[in-house]
């Protein structure tokens, strides 16, 4: 059986490989009547492959479609490895007495189709995206936004908003305005020239089916010379990928940490740990799951350490709570982490009027002649750890039936509050403390959308407005300290992160992340000559 996996795994891959050569070679042959003896094909696998179409309404809802996309499309700022650097803005500044950030814009700045980009096409990308949400970015801190003299725009907010520039000024894909103006319904709009932008890559192709997506290298970018020619993105079965790499098939693919050792030899190796989490998320809008002290008796009932050992083989930092880990500035380490305790668990659920057989250690409890079950929604990816935390929950006496979907369906599924328990997770933790808007208050399926508190609400909202870093430490100690008490989700684990690549492209992670904090080691500012 094992043997014919194999010969099957080995056989996609080769499919899979003769059809992006042929993608590469017909792409060439257009162009000339052969390459250039240096042309670089740059190839990065992926073993999701698909992340839909690479415009800001097509790509999905996760980092790595909006990387995908950030190769083509350009923001006023970036990050490079230290942190806020030009991009379509030379410089910029803010003024506080007027709450208004300005920008200068480079006036050398063209289109993939060859016109100019001005300062008309920024405003309208403002407007556009105030009337069609795009949701990476939240506007409603912007009161208006006008042309200036000396190519500058200003952007003035209605109250001070301190991840301004991390999660608006350089998360936004600036579009141009004579292509999309008349487009209606832009999450439809699939076309080619929906990916022409201002970025370092030009939009060739893109396969759903395959999950391939090919690019070209702009060669009038305006930031500097890009390395490679092409850029490619194919999905990858994790199992082939170590043989991929060595044979340099492909140059860059995350990687399973066991092999970590055996590349670093031959490759380079990138390891991360902290900017993201697998967490569990609870149907709080239903009973029993919409009494805090019913998620208060599951968290205790969860052995995070073991959790560590067994799902991610000890690759990976036991979770705290409420996202941030101890070397975070924003980390309040004076609140409730829930350290193991099931004997915890069986006071509270005893509180709440549960039942079990005192003859039997194992038995599960009841309520009302019902037993106490529940059900865990996973994917794939995350499966062994279901396995685990069943495990877990089955020794302090709670049922747990696992359902393991796609990960779209997953996401979906928790987007319709149609589950009991999910495992998500997710990246951005190292990026601004707004995050605590986005992953418990937005209506996101990676958000736990907890809203009941109003005082938990009103300081989340608050604590975007302050600018003076110590003064918003406090208002965040002080919603780590509500949340602990709510338990409106939970970090289980912070799983270590693996890339090897080939060093052709000096690959990073980007301090804070990658746009509002993408922990992923595919900045663009890798692929472009200093």
């Amino acid at each position: 059986m094992r043997k014919k996996s194999f010969l099957l795994a080995v056989a996609l891959f080769l499919g899979l490989s003769l059809l992006l050569g042929g993608c590469s070679q017909k792409q060439a042959s257009d162009k000339t009547t052969g390459q250039k003896d240096d042309y670089v094909v740059y190839t990065v696998a992926d073993s999701n492959g698909d992340w839909g179409f690479p415009s800001p309404w097509g790509h999905y809802q996760r980092g790595p479609g909006y990387l995908r996309m950030s190769f083509i499309f350009d923001t006023l700022i970036w990050k490079d490895e230290q942190g806020f650097v030009p991009a379509l803005a030379s410089e910029w500044q803010y003024d506080q007495e007027n709450k208004s950030y300005i920008f200068t814009l480079r006036d050398d700045v063209f289109w993939h189709d060859g016109q100019k980009l001005t300062v008309d096409d920024v405003i309208f990308t403002w407007e556009y995206m105030q009337e069609h949400t795009y949701p990476w970015v939240d506007l409603s801190y912007i009161e208006n936004i006008e042309a200036k003299e000396n190519n500058q725009i200003e952007i003035k907010l209605k109250t001070e908003y301190a991840p301004f520039l991390a999660n608006v000024a350089g998360t936004l894909p600036i579009i141009p305005k004579h292509i999309w103006q008349n487009v209606t319904e832009p999450e439809k709009f699939t076309e080619p020239e929906a990916a022409i932008g201002s970025g370092p890559f030009k939009y060739v192709d893109y396969n759903k089916e395959h999950g391939t997506y090919l690019y070209q290298a702009n060669e009038n970018y305006y930031n500097g010379q890009v390395r490679v020619d092409q850029l490619k993105f194919i999905k990858l079965n994790p199992q082939m990928t170590v043989a991929a790499l060595q044979k340099g098939e492909v140059q860059a693919a995350a990687i399973q940490p066991e092999m970590a050792e055996q590349l670093n030899t031959t490759l380079q190796v990138l390891t991360e740990t902290g900017s993201s989490n697998v967490k569990l998320m609870f149907n709080h809008r239903q009973d029993p799951l919409n009494n805090k002290e019913f998620r208060q008796a599951l968290a205790y009932a969860l052995d995070r350490e073991e959790l560590v050992a067994k799902a991610v083989r000890g690759f990976g930092l036991a979770g705290h709570p409420w996202l941030y880990t101890p070397d975070s500035f924003w980390y309040n380490p004076n609140v409730e982490q829930y350290e193991y305790d099931p004997q915890k668990t069986a006071e509270i659920l005893t509180k709440l009027g549960y039942q079990r057989d005192p003859s039997t250690e194992s038995a599960y409890w009841f309520k009302d002649n019902k037993q106490l079950q529940l059900g865990l929604l996973c994917d794939a990816n995350l499966i062994r750890a279901a396995e685990i935390i069943k495990e877990q929950l089955a020794k302090v006496g709670i049922a747990i039936e696992i359902k393991s979907v796609e990960t779209q369906s997953r996401d979906a599924r928790i987007l319709a509050w149609d589950f009991d328990l999910a495992l998500n997770s997710h990246g951005g933790l190292g990026g601004d403390p707004e995050l605590l808007n986005r992953f418990f208050l937005d209506e996101a399926f990676n958000s736990a959308r907890f809203q009941a508190n109003r005082e938990l609400v009103s300081l989340i909202q608050q604590q975007a407005t302050i600018m003076e870093e110590e003064a918003r430490k406090e208002l965040v100690d002080e919603i780590q300290t509500i949340l602990a008490e709510e338990v409106a989700a939970l970090t289980l684990y912070y799983p270590q992160a693996f890339w090897a690549h080939n060093g052709q492209v000096p690959l990073f992670y980007t301090k804070g992340g990658i746009a509002g904090g993408i922990p992923l080691p595919l900045n663009k500012l890798s692929f472009i000559e200093s």
